[in-house]
């Protein structure tokens, strides 16, 4: 009996450890403490969130001719590489520092991504939002863990310092990366899971699409539109979880010191720990109700949360379940979206269509958290969440018009009248089917 629940190890293990530039924030006090500017240290975040997306392409188009474990193999030496790097050189020289966890640790991590993903896919036919789930769950996770042994749990940049817990983890990243690596196999050509029958028809990931065809269809930008939306709220919100609660907290008579706490906690404890629980509880009711109805479920009641969050950010406990909330629906499209990825334009090709879907996280993140530090710099924090929420429903909307693709689509110009025609025949199917 062939058994595949080891590349469910094998893929949180390598995620947990590619999560690592959610963790970056542990390194900045000391840096900044070393005569690093706030600026200086955001941009090594920046260059390593780019890095990621970017690689992460490249990394697509390379899985069919180097294979998943020679790439996630590629993967743990990059990122090891990139922290050993700067710590070696001292750990706080800027230049260096911006190399080697920037530049070299985000493509890394770029390298592996795809690979827990596009393998677990293939493993796991009936079940690709739960596996797409606890793989990012472990992204998510990992970095929390990571967090906590370098800060006030494992003490380590205390007692060895940034140039110690650099190399620490450049050595700790690539070892269990490459121990995931093992497992990091497809199964055999036409292997199924023992009493799964695919169903029949396009909208299961039968179809196998290249990145060329995806591109020239339109339920790939209505996909993407989605996901640049949502992600872009969540990750605005990330940006502004502290700022705004602050504002409001003091505004109406609470001290500073403790307006501070409560929207710490906020977003330490409640967004961080939801963010990992949503990535795998959308994937599991994603297999149960169905990708695109979850999407649009996802999308729609993030894009309340954004309005409600106005009022909800002034008093203590509604802002710790608000940021629970849409932190259960940020982590919820990093499951989703590489599930309804296969969904749409098949298993086999997941690995090198998901990347040029990931790019909407990129452009997201540009653009949203942009637009919320602008429009609080002028002092209007709630306009920023009302556009937030406006574009979120848009992103369901969108979500809502996608249907299974065909070749024959992909060949020609968009023909957005016989596009929504067909959606119109889908959706109707799709409610008698139940």
């Amino acid at each position: 009996m062939v058994r595949r629940w080891p590349v469910v190890f094998g893929a949180v293990l390598m995620q947990v450890c590619l999560g690592a530039i959610y963790a970056w924030p542990v390194f900045t006090p000391g840096l900044v403490e070393a005569g690093w500017s706030n600026v200086e240290t955001t941009i090594v975040f920046s260059v390593g969130l780019a890095a990621f997306a970017f690689v992460m392409v490249f990394a697509g188009r390379k899985l069919a001719t180097w294979g998943p474990r020679t790439l996630a193999v590629a993967g743990a030496v990059t990122l090891g590489a990139g922290y050993a790097i700067a710590g070696i050189t001292g750990g706080t020289d800027f230049w260096m520092v911006l190399f080697g966890v920037g530049l070299v640790g985000g493509s890394g991590i770029g390298l592996g991504y795809v690979v827990p993903i596009a393998v677990g896919m293939r493993w796991f036919p009936d079940r690709k939002g739960m596996i797409s789930g606890v793989a990012v769950a472990g992204f998510g996770f990992g970095a929390l863990g990571w967090v906590k042994l370098a800060g006030d749990w494992g003490g380590l940049i205390e007692s060895i310092g940034l140039s110690g817990t650099f190399i620490t983890y450049g050595i700790a990243f690539a070892v269990l990366v490459l121990v995931g690596a093992t497992w990091m196999r497809y199964p055999d050509d036409g292997w199924l899971p023992e009493g799964f029958t695919p169903p029949k028809g396009e909208a299961v990931g039968t179809v196998d699409f290249t990145p060329r065809e995806m591109l020239r269809t339109p339920q790939f930008h209505l996909i993407s539109l989605t996901f640049m939306v949502s992600a872009g709220a969540g990750l605005m919100a990330i940006g502004l979880m502290k700022l705004y609660p602050v504002e409001v907290l003091v505004g109406g008579g609470m001290s500073p010191v403790e307006a501070s706490a409560i929207a710490g906690t906020a977003m330490a404890v409640f967004f961080s720990l939801a963010n990992g629980i949503g990535r795998l509880t959308w994937g599991v009711l994603s297999d149960r109700f169905g990708r695109k109805r979850s999407v649009v479920v996802m999308a729609s009641t993030q894009g309340a949360l954004m309005f409600l969050f106005i009022t909800m950010a002034g008093q203590e406990y509604l802002l710790y379940l608000a940021a629970a909330l849409i932190g259960f629906n940020f982590g919820g499209n990093f499951a989703l979206f590489p599930a309804i990825t296969a969904d749409e334009f098949g298993n086999a090709t997941v690995g090198a269509n998901y990347p040029w879907v990931f790019l909407a996280y990129g452009f997201g993140g540009i653009a949203f958290p942009i637009l919320g530090g602008a429009l609080g710099d002028l002092g209007n924090f709630p306009l920023a969440f009302s556009i937030c929420g406006v574009a979120c429903v848009a992103g369901a909307i969108a979500a809502a018009l996608v249907f299974p693709p065909s070749h024959e689509e992909a060949m020609h110009a968009f023909n957005w009248k016989r596009f929504a025609h067909n959606a119109h025949v889908f959706d109707h199917e799709e409610a008698k089917a139940g």
